[in-house]
């Protein structure tokens, strides 16, 4: 039974594939164009930048100076404030990935990073302000408010999660960091060629999304296409409040097709609480967007 509704769903998308094969290689190629578009520019420098500063240990100077802020709200060590900021700015999955990079360099704990996990993978600006905002809401300002209930909800987010889970593991992990510190160009290499690995297995996950939700049927919501694929479930909606809301909503849970990212580039570490801090978002950001629009209607 347990292996019953995957092999019937994957039947399912084979027979749609052979039945509206047209559609989906329509949907692969567009899945493409947002890639070579949107998704490599906007996250390649960006892995590459983050990974360079933790493989020269530049950021190790966030240890002390975030600490007063990252204790109060978090209880968190003051360096994983870098996953936090590298998601809300950067967009998904660049806070999954350096949530991972940070363990897997024994700068943070396993627990550390799961919890990380909860609430650093975040929708960015970009996307946010131009495509959701001035593209599907028509209005900028749509966008500047959505970014921020997104902020707000993820921050609420993680001062919950970190306060029902408690267990940050060992207090410093320095064994698995390298003896001797690695050298630019070294580091240089290391880092453009993770960034290039990652930067496969995301576009991978968004080119296959988007032939599913191509497959959906036309009648789906836009909310309902959202929990599947991000950018779909957006360009369904409508401005207006039901638009607004809805958006905030898509915005803080991802999609499973983020999810699938956030997966692959954190390999290895547990994803409890990242189900857990998705849904929550999810629903603060909707309620936030509600509160947001009965005050001061677009």
């Amino acid at each position: 039974m347990k292996k019953a509704f995957p092999l019937a769903a994957v039947l399912a998308v084979g027979a749609l594939l052979l039945y509206r094969p047209a559609d989906a290689a329509a949907a692969v190629q567009q899945g493409l164009r947002l890639c070579a578009g949107t998704v490599i520019p906007s996250l390649f420098p960006f892995f590459v930048v983050v990974s360079l500063l933790l493989q020269l240990g530049l950021a190790d100077g966030l240890q002390g100076l975030c600490a007063p802020v990252m204790r109060p709200l978090f209880h968190m060590r003051g360096i994983c404030v870098l996953p936090l900021l590298a998601g809300l700015l950067g967009g998904y999955p660049s806070g999954a990935r350096t949530a991972a990079e940070l363990y897997r360099q024994g700068q943070i704990s396993r627990q550390e990073a799961e919890l990380l996990l909860g609430f650093c993978d975040n929708c960015g600006p970009a996307f946010l302000l131009g495509y959701a905002g001035a593209g599907v809401l028509g209005s900028q300002r749509a966008g500047v408010r959505l970014f921020i209930i997104h902020i707000t909800a993820a921050l609420l987010a993680g001062m919950v999660l970190c306060r029902v889970q408690r267990d940050r593991g060992p207090g410093l992990l320095r064994s698995s960091l390298p003896v001797k510190p690695v050298s630019l160009p070294q580091a240089l290499t290391t880092s453009v060629s993770g960034a290039a690995a990652s930067m496969m297995n995301i576009c991978a996950f968004v080119v296959l999304f988007q032939a599913l939700a191509a497959l959906m049927p036309a009648q789906i919501p836009g909310m309902l296409l959202g929990a599947l694929e991000m950018v779909t479930g957006m360009a369904a909606l409508e401005p207006g409040q039901a638009g607004f809301i809805a958006a905030a909503a898509i915005a803080g849970w991802g999609g499973l097709s983020v999810h699938c990212q956030a997966m692959g580039v954190a390999e290895g570490l547990g994803f409890r609480w990242h189900w857990v801090g998705k849904a929550m978002q999810a629903a603060v950001s909707a309620a936030l967007a509600a509160g947001v629009w009965a005050v001061m209607p677009l």
